[in-house]
C-alpha cells in the first residue's frame, strides 16, 4: 500500500519490466474499501457543511484511472460535505506541477502552475482542498499560502483520521 500516486504507478506499472511483480494498492482505494465494509468506526457529525474541492493527482487519475475512490472516501467520511468540482477535473484535471519538477523551480515569468490550480479550486467556493498525494499536498499548500487563502489543505486520510470514533462511540 502506498500513499504516493507516483510510487503506486512505478511499483505497479514499471517494476514488472524489471521482474518486480507486486500487488499495489493506493491508500484512497484501501480506505474506501474499509469504509465500504464498515471496518472504520466513524463519529457521527452534526453541524456546518464543509465545502471540499478534490484535486486529482496525475499519477492516480490520468495515469491509473482512479477517480472515484478518493471522492467516495470523502463522501463516506464526511456526511456533512458538499463535494465541489473545479472546471478542470478528473481526466481533464490540471497538474499541480510537482511531477514536472516545478516544486523545486523558481518561476520567473508567467503564473506558477500550483497558483493556477489553487485559483481554480478556490473558484469553487471550497473552504477545504483535499488531495491524495504528498506532492500535490505541498504544491496546493504553497499555492494557497501564496494566495493568502483561508483554506485548509488536507489528505483524504487526514479527513478520515479526524472522524475516527473513540472508545465507546
Amino acid at each position: 500500500m502506498t500513499s504516493c500516486p507516483h510510487c503506486f504507478h512505478q511499483i505497479g506499472n514499471e517494476f514488472p519490466q524489471l521482474g518486480g511483480n507486486y500487488e499495489v494498492i493506493h491508500h484512497s482505494t484501501y480506505i474506501e474499501r474499509l469504509l465500504q465494509e464498515n471496518r472504520v468506526p466513524l463519529q457521527t457529525v452534526e453541524g456546518k457543511r464543509l465545502t471540499v474541492a478534490y484535486h486529482d493527482s496525475c499519477y492516480l487519475g490520468r495515469y491509473n484511472d482512479i477517480y472515484d475512490a478518493p471522492r467516495e472516501t470523502l463522501r463516506r467520511a464526511l456526511p456533512v460535505v458538499n463535494l465541489v468540482e473545479p472546471k478542470r477535473t478528473k481526466d481533464r484535471g490540471l497538474c499541480c506541477g510537482a511531477g514536472g519538477g516545478r516544486m523545486f523551480m523558481e518561476e520567473r515569468t508567467g503564473k506558477r502552475i500550483n497558483a493556477e490550480r489553487v485559483d481554480e479550486l478556490l473558484a469553487t467556493g471550497a473552504d477545504t482542498i483535499a488531495v491524495a498525494c504528498p506532492f500535490c499536498m505541498t504544491m496546493m499548500h504553497d499555492g494557497a499560502r501564496a494566495r493568502d487563502a483561508n483554506v485548509q489543505v488536507v489528505d483524504i486520510a487526514e479527513v478520515v483520521a479526524s472522524r475516527l470514533a473513540g472508545p465507546g462511540e
